[in-house]
């Protein structure tokens, strides 16, 4: 299950909904060993695509040297889709290469007729998919 607040929550969809109609990107770096997610930190979406996503490598670098220095790991990844449902597609199964990453889902298109958009975790390890529980907190 992922447990993240309710502000953080606010954060990627407001991220999704300002790239849109390209795909936002980004993680949620938290204290190394704890799978708690505390540090928004959204990126650019290098390819600015509407049906792919990809990180910068050099942001990437810098990125994950910075979470090295703070003892911090990546908790969540994050990702929109625009135009289909919040699940990971192919390509997002094959390059998901942090096993103890939450990738949550975010879609800006009203695909379920639940309202403008839909947000879901999944745990991706070694190509399996598994949807998870998502608990919405105001704080840890």
């Amino acid at each position: 299950m992922l447990t993240i607040t309710q502000a953080l929550v606010d954060q990627i969809v407001a991220h999704a909904r300002q790239d849109h109609p390209d795909e936002a990107c980004g993680v949620i770096a938290g204290p190394e060993g704890t799978g708690r997610p505390e540090r928004f930190i959204p990126m650019l979406n290098a390819a600015m695509s509407p049906t792919f996503y990809e990180f910068d490598s050099g942001d990437l670098l810098k990125l994950y040297r910075e979470m090295d220095d703070r003892d911090e790991e990546p908790v969540v990844v994050y990702h929109s889709h625009t135009s289909t449902e919040a699940h990971p597609s192919r390509t997002d199964i094959s390059l998901a290469s942090e096993p103890n990453a939450h990738y949550v889902l975010v879609s800006t298109a009203d695909t379920d007729g639940l309202g403008d958009f839909q947000f879901r975790s999944f745990r991706i390890v070694d190509g399996e998919v598994t949807e998870e529980e998502v608990a919405v907190v105001e704080a840890y």
